[in-house]
């Protein structure tokens, strides 16, 4: 039996994201994830302007009037959405925790998934693999996995992305379209040392990274004394924030940690989406989905 106040949340983000996906996503979701070939549909007869090369030349004797062999579109794939719900997840400093940000993201794709008659999966993972929910299709099951998203409670504090790209090779065995939901809150040699492993992940499936991040994270108000405390490790400082030098120094840190961050992805070739809990995410969707669309254009 689920908890009222957890159903009317769960059933607040599925009215919010299904809007936004009738909206806005289905259409720009379909024209860029695209299925990986085409199958047989029917037989017909031929129709001035249908391509010669369709010819089914068997039925066409057999009947003694020409006919073509219809395809349509091979659409149905495999959606694997990977969460990270490590302990800086947790943060928030304005009107969401980066957790209920990643929720309705989760929302928002499987949503979207479903419409495109695709399967929808679930790796809820911290410095380990905190939960597995196999694709399937429907509402029903798009609700758990957006419920779960929002109130699972892992028992790790830590992150591990390798294990999370791991387990998804051991548990996929075609390709799949794989978001990786994190705010990758790690060090530029903890990135280097993942590189090989989103390198493989990536060749194998379409992978796509989806950061995280919070206004505080990247700069600091004047408020004199303050503790910070690293959420996974559990060390703190205390910083004096009415120096401007402190805050400074702050936000060039995390500038730069920031614009490496972008740059390690691009040099793997997968795509990166920068979200923040203070800034509209359908609006940094829609402009992700028309830049990929017009890159898939250009190729063809």
């Amino acid at each position: 039996m689920i908890p009222k106040e957890i159903y009317k949340k769960v059933r607040r983000i599925e009215i919010v994201t299904n809007r936004l996906v009738s909206d806005v996503f289905a259409g720009q979701y379909h024209s860029v994830f695209k299925g990986q070939g085409i199958e047989f549909d029917e037989v017909r007869e031929y129709q001035m302007g249908d391509d010669v090369r369709s010819i089914d030349w068997n039925v066409t004797a057999r009947t003694g009037r020409p006919h073509i062999k219809k395809y349509i579109e091979e659409r149905e794939q495999t959606v694997m959405i990977l969460l990270d719900v490590s302990a800086s997840s947790r943060f928030g400093s304005l009107d969401m925790l980066k957790s209920q940000l990643a929720a309705e993201i989760a929302a928002i794709l499987a949503f979207s998934a479903i419409r495109n008659n695709d399967n929808v999966g679930l790796i809820i993972f911290s410095d380990k693999i905190e939960k597995f929910i196999p694709p399937r299709k429907g509402t029903s099951h798009v609700l758990r996995v957006i419920r779960e998203a929002l109130y699972f409670e892992p028992k790790g504090t830590g992150t591990d992305v390798a294990a999370a790209l791991d387990y998804l090779n051991q548990v996929t065995r075609r390709k799949a379209i794989a978001f990786l939901i994190s705010d990758f809150l790690m060090s530029m040699g903890e990135l280097v040392l993942l590189k090989k492993k989103l390198s493989v992940a990536h060749r194998r499936h379409d992978v796509i990274a989806l950061g995280l991040h919070d206004r505080r994270e990247e700069e600091l108000p004047a408020s004199g004394l303050v503790l910070l405390e690293d959420a996974e490790t559990g060390e703190s400082q205390i910083i004096d924030t009415s120096s401007q030098e402190v805050r400074s120094r702050y936000e060039d840190y995390n500038k730069k940690r920031l614009a490496a961050q972008t740059k390690f992805f691009q040099q793997i070739g997968m795509d990166y989406i920068f979200l923040t809990t203070h800034e509209s995410y359908a609006d940094v969707l829609v402009k992700f989905f028309k830049r990929r669309r017009k890159r898939q254009a250009l190729r063809t």
